[in-house]
């Protein structure tokens, strides 16, 4: 169900590693938490942040949640197919849903996030 190549946080966001670089989402399972999105904040490019900040947030019709860094980086592109179709976060949210492409600060950070298998046994805990 998840993307096994991906890495996940307990909040519920994505890193797809690409290099230097990363793109980040929120998951499936947070697209459902949240039903239809209909809209999404997203900071400027070269914002910079660290692992843990809030870096935007996600609207839908039954709440707004706050978006979390999942890694130290700077942002270096946006989705901005996003501003005019937030639901691809609801129709494709491991891809065309993506949110921010960051430059990665601090690879090893990325071995405090959960692969795919340990993120699911999280979902399922936390659905319990």
């Amino acid at each position: 169900m998840y993307p096994s190549e991906y890495r996940y946080t307990k909040d519920h966001e994505w890193v797809k590693v690409e290099g230097d670089f990363a793109m980040i989402g929120i998951t499936d399972h947070a697209q459902h938490q949240l039903g239809d999105i209909v809209f999404v904040e997203l900071p400027e490019d070269g914002s910079t942040f660290s692992a843990g900040d809030e870096f935007g947030t996600v609207e839908s019709v039954k709440a707004v949640a706050e978006v979390y860094m999942p890694i130290t980086g700077e942002v270096t592109e946006i989705n901005e197919d996003l501003e005019e179709r937030p639901e691809l976060v609801n129709e494709r949210p491991h891809d065309d849903g993506w949110l921010i492409r960051v430059r990665i600060t601090d690879p090893s950070e990325l071995d405090e996030l959960m692969d795919a298998e340990a993120y699911e046994s999280f979902v399922e805990e936390e659905s319990k």
